[in-house]
């Protein structure tokens, strides 16, 4: 299948308008959460739980020897003295540790290889019926005694605003290379989010993912809408052992706390779009963010 080009990917409406409005608001999501039908590697219980939930979990989705060479793979990344140099590498304020490397698919033949691998990319077109390219991918460091909290957020509404994905037909997995604990910074998602989109307020300021990288503050959810979302969906709290998996939709209510436990959580975050959802021009903001981190090369995965 080709990729659409940037200019054919450009939009005129916006479903999903945000960071315009001097209040917030809750919309009603216009498009479909699972594209595709029951032909892959999600079976029809799973896939009908995504659609309702908006995530699915993998209790184990790499082997023993995947896991120790990904694991191996993180160490010598974040102990790359060239690489921490890079614009792709965003530590964290405090303690100036490695937070995430964004392009790992392009800077580690190891996770490039990850990315094309059936049982990863093969249910995320299932999910979004379509061929898919990596719109984003990263890892994500979060050690002992000071890993940094993500507040709550919806990736969509900074892909929509920010990157100029037109639809949330995109989703996440994120491969557990640690165990995730309860008391670690494990991921949090409110089910059943995912079909409200919160259109939040604060213009987008020029060159903002500098700043949003490490602290985002513009794109935020008010308090009002997450208090009734939770009341509304609750909270799960995933857990699970190293080598598994969650795939979560774009529009997911999801954060994670700090971690000041001595027990590391890290993982390996790949984000797959619809290449029939590729990114134009930004809804709300003044130019696209970097390739690294909304990507314009919409080659499918293969």
């Amino acid at each position: 299948m080709t990729a659409p080009t940037h200019e054919a990917a450009r939009q005129t409406a916006d479903d999903y308008p945000t960071r315009r409005a001097s209040e917030p608001a809750l919309l009603y999501r216009k498009h479909p959460v699972v594209w595709g039908d029951h032909e892959g590697p999600i079976d029809s219980e799973t896939l009908d739980s995504y659609e309702a939930k908006g995530y699915l979990q993998v209790e184990q989705l790499l082997t023993a020897d995947e896991l120790a060479a990904c694991r191996a793979e993180l160490d010598r990344l974040s102990s790359d003295e060239d690489l921490r140099r890079d614009e792709r590498v965003v530590v964290e304020r405090t303690s100036n540790e490695v937070r995430s490397i964004f392009d790992v698919h392009k800077i580690s033949p190891l996770f490039a290889e990850l990315v094309r691998d059936p049982r990863v990319v093969g249910r995320a077109r299932q999910i979004l019926g379509s061929d898919v390219y990596v719109h984003q991918s990263r890892i994500n460091y979060k050690p002992g005694f000071g890993g940094g909290d993500f507040y709550w957020h919806s990736d969509f509404e900074t892909w929509h605003a920010e990157d100029g994905m037109p639809q949330p037909r995109a989703t996440s997995i994120s491969i557990a290379l640690t165990e995730n604990y309860v008391h670690n910074g494990a991921l949090m998602i409110m089910p059943g989010s995912h079909k409200t989109f919160v259109s939040c307020v604060g213009e987008t300021p020029d060159d903002h993912y500098r700043a949003s990288l490490k602290k985002q503050e513009i794109g935020v959810p008010d308090q009002d809408s997450l208090t009734i979302l939770a009341e509304k969906h609750g909270i799960d709290v995933l857990t699970g052992p190293a080598g598994g998996a969650v795939m979560f939709d774009c529009n997911c209510m999801h954060g994670s706390g700090g971690n000041i436990t001595p027990f590391p959580r890290s993982n390996i975050f790949i984000v797959f779009n619809s290449v029939e959802n590729t990114c134009g021009a930004p809804f709300s903001a003044p130019r696209p963010r970097p390739e690294f981190l909304g990507a314009r090369d919409f080659t499918p995965v293969v």
